[in-house]
């Protein structure tokens, strides 16, 4: 056993008792068990679990996201400021100054990956224990929390024709038209789901100075690559593995539908017509980052006030020293 399986070990176990959990739950409320859609049900719950789990993760991720928006014109000035300064000294300043607008902010550039790096490990651990049913099944051994018997129901088991620890790169029994079909719609709904989660955070939820950061142009470029890259790896993926990414992505897209439209980024185009519609409805308050309210046009005298007390210069007064 190699260091990649001795760190998934865990998960895999973790995984596979979460699956069996459902199974044996949808099984005892008249589902049969050997049937594919019990099991299909069973990694969708897997789904729920996790991502139910990783909620205060996203709360923070957002947190996190908002800090890297509202840090973009510093972050512009720190690099006109050391613009064409290639040498050592220079570049190390510039580190430090960028680090210390990360920790003022309370942020970095990693945060808005962190609920995909936790979920990677079960990902691949959910990989290892599909890819290895087929095995475990001529050596009759269980795997992780699964049963013998529960991988031998799992491998017989399919949907539309086509086993659920079937690949299109490797097929995997069945009816390999239905293995060919089921696998190609489901990489498709992996990868159109996972960009139209991302399009519409950066059409609707970033304002305009954020679009504008170099930051973002990364990202848009991780627009474009990412689900290329899903969409290649897919065709290597177990079924059953495409229906846990595939949900997992309309999770996502449903929760950043939900916060785009009721906590947007301030000055984005979501922020925008939340305030359209709270002002049709006559409500005067809007949500703020962090879930605080504040009655609009108080915050907006409050915010001019601030300004003009900034840029207005108040003149001293002479006194009159003029003899009489």
């Amino acid at each position: 056993m190699d260091i990649f399986e001795t760190i998934l070990a865990p998960f895999k176990w973790l995984v596979s008792a979460i699956m069996v959990g459902f199974h044996d739950g949808l099984s005892a409320i008249g589902m049969s068990a050997a049937s594919g859609w019990t099991w299909t049900l069973a990694i969708i719950g897997l789904v729920l679990v996790i991502r139910a789990a990783l909620i205060p993760v996203f709360v923070k991720q957002i947190k996190a996201q908002r800090g890297m928006q509202l840090l973009q014109p510093d972050l512009k000035k720190m690099q006109d400021k050391y613009k064409g300064k290639t040498d050592q000294l220079s570049r190390q300043a510039m580190a430090q100054e960028q680090m210390a607008l990360y920790k003022k902010h309370g942020t970095n550039p990693f945060s808005a990956c962190l609920p995909m790096l936790i979920q990677m490990p079960f990902f691949f651990a959910l990989f290892q224990v599909l890819s290895g049913i087929s095995s475990a099944k001529s050596s009759g051994h269980g795997i992780g929390a699964m049963s013998a018997e529960q991988v031998k129901q799992f491998d017989e088991s399919t949907i539309f024709g086509a086993p659920l620890s079937a690949s299109l790169l490797h097929g995997g029994g069945g009816n390999q038209m239905s293995v060919w079909i089921l696998s190609i719609v489901m990489i498709l709904a992996m990868t159109a789901s996972q960009f139209i989660t991302q399009k519409q955070i950066m059409a609707k939820n970033m304002s305009e100075e954020a679009l504008a950061s170099p930051f973002m142009r990364q990202q848009k470029m991780m627009l474009y690559i990412l689900p290329v890259v899903f969409g290649v790896g897919g065709i290597n993926f177990p079924i059953g593995v495409l229906i846990y990414w595939t949900t997992t992505n309309l999770w996502t897209m449903g929760q950043q539908f939900f916060v785009i439209r009721r906590m947007p980024t301030p000055g984005s185009p979501a922020a925008k017509a939340l305030a359209e519609r709270r002002a049709a409805k006559g409500l005067p308050a809007l949500p703020l980052l962090g879930g605080k309210k504040v009655d609009a046009e108080a915050a907006e005298a409050s915010a001019a006030a601030a300004v003009e007390a900034k840029t207005q210069r108040v003149q001293p007064q002479r006194k009159n020293r003029k003899r009489k």
